[in-house]
């Protein structure tokens, strides 16, 4: 009598993993951003003092990007990510300390460039795991979970980390968010391991992530004995990437709209009280992690009707870039509950529509995934250094939001073109032996 063997689910507690680390690591972005009101008349920043703590994270963020990658492709993602994060949680635990230097402006600034640095391979390696752990069908919603992680960040622990201010001082800010982030990555360096070396996962749960299209045996394996520069310039320069690319910049700069110049908005443009704004920010994040998690779920039911991956995974964008554009009717009326509906729909809409990461891991070729996330990510970022800039010239020049409001509303309408004409269909890149 042959006895069936059911199927592991180990696959869900690497998801966890994935979730946790990229909660963390949105919350030690956000650290600064929570402690500056107090910490600046501490110690006497400007706010042109802060402007450049805030921004010299994004500078070494972006370029180290591909170094980031090109370390996940060579040490594999549990090992890279799981000294990043506890990298990056003991630079955050350092950041509590400046006030006892003689130069608080420079200490910060040097471990805020470390921290962006060290949190570089940070996406690259979830998207990298999602591809060794979770077939085609499943990875929509897996793309879709540690992407909304960033909004359980900003709606849970940016309050909790406003409590441990206001009871305590903004050095434990630092102190307790860091060594949150230290004990996970202990954790995730005991427990999380490649799915051929993982002690729980049995055979037909590796079958059915391979046979679903995903890689178990990445990292496992030795690929090619050299990844030349013709063949990762090859991915690079290729026309579906280069609109996957450009769909990034312009998702990230709605995101990062709302990271940034959304709470002066509401307080400095539509006349809300400090204490009104506080409560009116976070209903736009929870609109778009709603929207995130359906996105993914969306997009991975589509797969399963029998619709190409081209179908589902681009339906989801589309409309997700189209609905954004509902950001401009802000510019349009005095009624706060309008303005509230139409960023919500519109941080939904982005939510709804972030999928370039699972695009990425169905396509990029298997032997420089973390390469290809790292230029991804990278110019997807270039957002987080130009929105912030754009916008500051715009209310500068104009005294007005209306066109800041509109730049972000162009960001949906140049990503609804990246993926309609540029992108193309979406199939995984092979490199060519030839340039090996």
């Amino acid at each position: 009598m042959n006895t069936i063997i059911k199927r592991t689910n180990v696959r869900y507690s690497i998801l966890v993993f994935l979730f946790l680390a990229t909660v963390f690591n949105y919350a030690d972005r956000a650290t600064l951003s929570v402690v500056a009101p107090i910490m600046s008349k501490e110690l006497g920043f400007d706010p042109e003092a802060l402007g450049l703590a805030f921004s010299v994270f994004g500078i070494s963020y972006v370029a180290l990007q591909i170094p980031g990658g090109w370390l996940l492709d060579k040490y594999g993602s549990r090992l890279v990510y799981g000294c990043a994060l506890i990298g990056w949680s003991i630079v955050t635990m350092f950041q509590g300390t400046i006030y006892l230097y003689a130069s608080p402006l420079i200490v910060l600034v040097v471990l805020r460039l470390l921290m962006g640095a060290i949190e570089a391979p940070a996406f690259p390696a979830n998207s990298r795991l999602s591809v060794q752990w979770f077939p085609n069908k499943e990875r929509g919603f897996v793309t879709a979970v540690y992407q909304a992680a960033q909004y359980i960040s900003l709606g849970i622990i940016t309050p909790l980390m406003t409590i441990i201010l206001h009871n305590l001082s903004w050095h434990y800010v630092f102190y307790y968010i860091g060594a949150i982030g230290v004990v996970l990555g202990i954790f995730w360096l005991v427990k999380v391991r490649d799915p051929l070396a993982h002690k729980s996962i049995n055979q037909q749960e590796i079958d059915y992530i391979r046979d679903g299209g995903g890689e178990p045996s990445l990292g496992s394996k030795k690929g090619p004995a050299k990844i030349s520069l013709a063949q990762i310039k090859s991915v690079c320069i290729n026309r579906m990437m280069i609109g996957v690319y450009i769909g990034q910049f312009c998702v990230t700069s709605i995101t990062w709209f709302f990271l940034t110049w959304f709470p002066t908005y509401l307080y400095q443009a539509k006349g809300m009280s400090i204490l009104k704004v506080g409560f009116i920010a976070s209903i736009p994040a929870i609109a778009g992690f709603i929207g995130g998690l359906l996105g993914g779920v969306v997009s991975d039911w589509l797969l399963t009707r029998g619709y190409s991956l081209t179908t589902a995974r681009k339906f989801p964008v589309i409309c997700g870039m189209l609905l954004s554009c509902v950001i401009v009717l802000a510019n349009y009326t005095d009624s706060e509950v309008v303005v509230v509906a139409a960023m919500s729909v519109a941080f939904f809409a982005k939510g709804f529509g972030n999928l370039g990461w699972c695009v990425l891991s169905d396509t990029s070729p298997k032997e420089v995934l973390g390469i290809a996330g790292g230029v991804f990510n990278m110019c997807g970022n270039l957002a987080s250094i130009v929105t912030p800039l754009v916008i500051g010239v715009i209310l500068a020049n104009t005294h007005s939001f209306d066109y800041a409001i509109l730049y972000v509303g162009s960001m949906g309408l140049i990503g609804l073109f990246s993926y309609l004409f540029i992108v193309g269909s979406l199939e995984r890149i092979t490199l060519t032996p030839t340039a090996a």
